[in-house]
């Protein structure tokens, strides 16, 4: 029996958890903490949540107590009823009339009335925006395609993800992938920057060790302070009434020194 409890305990529990990691697929809950203060949070954020729809509840609540008339309208139009027909069956045509030209609601009608229609103006814009910048995104797109050489599937996909991030942002909800892409598309220079420095350096540092390979095996030419240098000499030339002076084969510093020993 005790077996039985233990099992159906432990089912209940790994169930509890499998619905955790579906929910919150990147997060870990192996550590209690980690599970409890997640659960924590969970039950925050639901007595939030139960807190506004109470809120707006009591709203509807109130405005239905006003004027019942308002309940069965907005029951009319959740319905799929026009919504001007609506108000004219729960209100009739006469009161509607007549609170549209009350002399006492004259500004107020007039401030909704214009408001209605700076709206309007603000949609139409919007849309004309969006229609304009639509059509020039065709055409980036179009030269991006034809200039990398994408397939209509890879431009797709990509513009497929945009929407999503666009959307999720929208909805307030920044995933790690979002984030992870957007670190990249951010440090992309500065790691193509440091790549091609290191390139470069590689370079160097290759030069300078094949000159140093070729010191070292020899290059034909005598090292200037060895001890052991043997420099070539070749018979100068016959210098004439000069000659007399000395061995045309010694050299000037030669000559200068056994100069300076008859001297001496």
């Amino acid at each position: 029996m005790a077996d039985v409890k233990n099992q159906q305990v432990t089912s209940k529990r790994e169930a509890f958890n499998e619905r955790l990691r579906s929910r919150y697929p990147d997060k870990s809950f192996e550590d209690e903490e980690a599970l409890f203060g997640q659960i924590s949070d969970d039950y925050d954020e639901y007595d939030k949540n139960i807190a506004g729809y109470q809120e707006r509840e009591k709203a509807f609540v109130d405005m239905f107590n006003k004027d019942p008339r308002s309940a069965a309208f907005l029951q009319d139009w959740r319905d799929g009823g026009d919504p001007v027909i609506g108000l004219v069956r729960r209100f009739g045509r006469d009161e509607i009339r007549e609170a549209i030209d009350d002399p006492e609601k004259l500004d107020e009608m007039e401030a909704a009335n214009k408001e209605y229609l700076e709206r309007v103006a603000k949609s139409k814009e919007l849309d004309e925006k969006y229609e304009a910048n639509l059509r020039e995104s065709d055409k980036m797109l179009d030269a991006l395609q034809a200039d990398k050489g994408y397939t209509d599937e890879q431009m797709d996909a990509a513009v497929a993800l945009l929407n999503k991030m666009s959307d999720e942002v929208v909805l307030g909800m920044y995933t790690a992938e979002a984030i992870d892409m957007a670190l990249k598309a951010i440090n992309h220079d500065a790691d193509v920057a440091n790549a091609n420095q290191e390139g470069l350096v590689q370079g160097k540092n290759t030069k300078i060790e094949e000159k140093l390979r070729k010191s070292k095996g020899g290059d034909g030419v005598s090292a200037l302070d060895g001890s052991n240098t043997s420099v070539s000499q070749k018979p100068r030339r016959n210098l004439g009434a000069i000659e007399r002076y000395g061995d045309n084969n010694k050299t000037i510093w030669e000559r200068g020194n056994e100069k300076r020993r008859r001297e001496s």
